[in-house]
């Protein structure tokens, strides 16, 4: 079965721009065309898209998703490269996890800060309320906030 950009972009959930965009920056070269010169998607495009997709949502740019795929269409001889791209970028990826579960921390804090200072119509409460009446799961970020 084929399908239009139209149609692979609804399946992928991009918009049609973005597929043309990434055929524009050379992350399409397994997307044949028809003698039109129109683009035409195979299901087997599909994979690849959602890999692409991915990749993208790691944060890897452009240029090494490019890389990626044309090491993967040159074969198995790629397969070592391959995997250290992808494991450096899983790393990425690992370390943005522990970025945003410190960045919920502190919005978690803040949240409990502010719910503790709208009970008590005051920010002093929860400003100034000792070290050991504060929530346990809160002290280090607190620490952390305050430079201590």
């Amino acid at each position: 079965m084929f399908y239009t950009v139209g149609e692979m972009a609804k399946l992928v959930g991009v918009a049609p721009s973005t597929l043309r965009y990434y055929d524009k920056e050379g992350l399409l070269p397994f997307v044949e065309r028809s003698k039109g010169g129109i683009r035409v998607f195979k299901e087997s495009d599909y994979e690849w898209l959602k890999v692409i997709e991915c990749l993208k949502k790691t944060g890897m740019q452009l240029k090494d998703i490019r890389t990626f795929i044309f090491m993967a269409m040159e074969g198995d001889s790629t397969i070592g490269k391959r995997l250290e791209l992808i494991t450096n970028q899983r790393k990425a990826v690992l370390r943005r996890i522990d970025e945003l579960q410190e960045t919920l921390a502190t919005l978690d804090f803040k949240k409990w800060y502010y719910e503790t200072a709208k009970a008590h119509g005051t920010t002093e409460v929860p400003k100034n309320m000792p070290y050991e009446e504060l929530p346990e799961e809160f002290r280090e970020i607190r620490k952390r906030l305050r430079g201590i």
